[in-house]
């Protein structure tokens, strides 16, 4: 089984999962990203109501294997291991939502480190996130995770709202984590 194979499976962790995102679980998504308007102002992609179709429809198009992220039999929001490059034998975790209920519970440690487990376990060397240079909570999350913060990428992307967004580059290597 190649490593990309290996990353697309279901994933178990410390009270919770993921299962792979399809479009059965678009309806149940489309209500958790609509607890929190504000959110979708950092994103690449709007998935609040206005714009959550054709976000869910983009990102279903683009090399990243997608995840719904449960806590129990409860939707914790969504997480995707985007760009996979097994000859490099990198990944990025990105696209990570969650409902605002999850939010500081210690959810994104349990979810983190189960993909991060699954990333090395399948033969992933390094483990990249990125981060919108306003999101502060998010950059606090990583490192509170341990990850490592390389740098801002300037002018980096361009938003759904046009706003030319820098980023934060944070990442984790295998021989960092503990498995």
């Amino acid at each position: 089984m190649s490593a990309l194979e290996r990353l697309a499976e279901p994933m178990n962790g410390d009270g919770c999962r993921a299962e792979p995102m399809t479009d059965a679980h678009r309806e149940q998504l489309r209500a958790a990203c609509a607890e929190d308007g504000e959110i979708w102002q950092l994103w690449m992609l709007d998935f609040g109501p206005d714009g959550f179709d054709a976000s869910f429809d983009r990102i279903a198009q683009l090399p990243w294997l997608r995840f719904i992220l449960f806590e129990g039999d409860e939707l914790a929001g969504m997480s995707c291991f985007i760009n996979p490059d097994e000859a490099r034998g990198t990944v990025e975790i990105g696209n990570t939502y969650y409902r605002p209920k999850f939010r500081g519970s210690g959810f994104n440690r349990r979810a983190k480190d189960m993909m991060l487990k699954r990333a090395f376990a399948s033969g992933i060397r390094r483990v990249e996130f990125r981060v919108d240079r306003r999101n502060e909570r998010s950059q606090a999350a990583m490192n509170k995770l341990g990850a490592v913060r390389e740098g801002i990428l300037r002018s980096d992307r361009i938003t759904w709202t046009g706003h030319v967004r820098d980023t934060v580059l944070f990442s984790i290597l295998k021989d960092e984590w503990p498995i």
